[in-house]
């Protein structure tokens, strides 16, 4: 499994957001500047996230994208899923059921099963607030 840069600029993208959230939206241009990305990329990764109910956006002078909910409640893994797709390490894990001719006989089904598993329950134990307090320990030199 890999993630392509539009999944990784996608958590940084609602990490930016919502570390400057709180100053209302926050412009995709300011975003683009502080986490050197395309705004041309950005803008359509933050039109995948708006559409799905993840960010609002507001237009006009003092527009542009904000959190719909609180930080600890968007899991990494939604974000993940929303902008790659599935996160399966094999294709026959891909659907929402198996249908590969040979999964009743295959040797190596449980331990793909096993990966996919232990990925989602990875991912889905991170929260945008986990990302944005590692953000700060970073930023200050805490403690790890």
């Amino acid at each position: 499994m890999k993630v392509s840069t539009k999944g990784r600029y996608a958590l940084r993208l609602m990490t930016d957001i919502a570390a400057h959230d709180g100053h209302g939206y926050v412009s995709l241009k300011d975003v683009a500047e502080r986490q050197n990305i395309s705004m041309k990329y950005l803008e359509q990764i933050a039109g995948l996230l708006a559409k799905a109910g993840l960010l609002a956006s507001g237009r006009g002078a003092q527009g542009g994208y904000r959190l719909v909910r609180a930080p600890e409640d968007y899991s990494v893994g939604s974000i993940l899923r929303l902008t790659e797709g599935t996160l399966a390490p094999v294709a026959c894990l891909a659907g929402e059921s198996n249908s590969c001719e040979r999964c009743g006989e295959c040797p190596t089904l449980d331990f793909w099963t096993g990966l996919y598993a232990a990925v989602n329950n990875y991912i889905d134990r991170y929260t945008l607030a986990d990302l944005l307090a590692e953000q700060t320990r970073k930023q200050t030199g805490g403690p790890a």
